[in-house]
């Protein structure tokens, strides 16, 4: 049995353009498909978060209309509930990433609030980048990517193939013309090779001991791959 890292977002909200906060957190299906696959086949989970504050699930994320219906909605927050790791999270600056065997950032919109400018979580990234671990981000979860920064300025996953959420998504969603910034754009900024597919169909894009996600579909078929990088 391997221990897994599970980082999180502490925000609870989202600033948009206007300065108004949208109310926000993790997405449940990114944390609960790839806590149940990972816990099935027998790995231990410790959640972290900055400042070791328990994460915030977006309620939206909640709702049957997201999940396929009312028994997928029931059941993704039945995941949730028995999840006492996200109860108990450890503070992000405690993480000492040789205790782990792979690590993985879920998104939601909270991430583009905190982890997106956290030093500590860019550091953290970097290292699990270069350890050669598997490490697996979905969705907003790649906003973390921009505070992977190396001494030289240089952004850690520059030139490394990933998806994330899409501008199109975005737009999609009712957030695009809302947010002060849009993910897609600003880690092409940053020198990422971001690979899109349909929008809101599963896409996973794997490279080398990176797997990334494009959206809530893609979550379970992340951990399909991490979970084939542990062996």
């Amino acid at each position: 049995m391997s221990k897994i890292l599970f980082v999180l977002t502490g925000a609870d909200h989202w600033t948009l353009a206007d300065g108004t906060s949208h109310p926000t957190g993790y997405w449940a299906e990114e944390a609960a498909a790839p806590y149940e696959a990972f816990k099935a086949a027998g790995h231990e989970i410790v959640v972290a978060t900055p400042g070791g504050v328990v994460p915030t699930v977006d309620r939206a994320s909640l709702a049957p209309d997201y999940n396929g219906g009312q028994e997928g909605a029931d059941r993704v927050a039945a995941v949730l509930a028995g999840a006492t790791e996200l109860r108990e999270p450890v503070d992000l600056t405690d993480v000492d990433l040789d205790d782990y065997a792979a690590v993985y950032y879920p998104g939601g919109h909270g991430p583009m609030e905190d982890l997106a400018v956290d030093a500590g979580s860019g550091a953290l990234l970097t290292r699990a980048l270069d350890s050669g671990k598997p490490l697996g981000v979905v969705c907003h979860g790649p906003a973390a990517l921009l505070a992977a920064v190396r001494a030289d300025g240089t952004n850690a996953f520059a030139g490394r193939r990933i998806t994330a959420f899409t501008n199109t998504e975005e737009t999609q969603s009712g957030f695009a013309d809302k947010a002060l910034w849009l993910l897609e754009d600003r880690l092409v900024e940053a020198g990422v090779q971001v690979g899109t597919g349909e929008p809101w169909a599963p896409h996973v894009v794997v490279d080398d001991n990176l797997v990334t996600g494009q959206n809530p579909a893609s979550s379970a078929p992340v951990a399909t791959e991490l979970l084939k990088k542990l062996g």
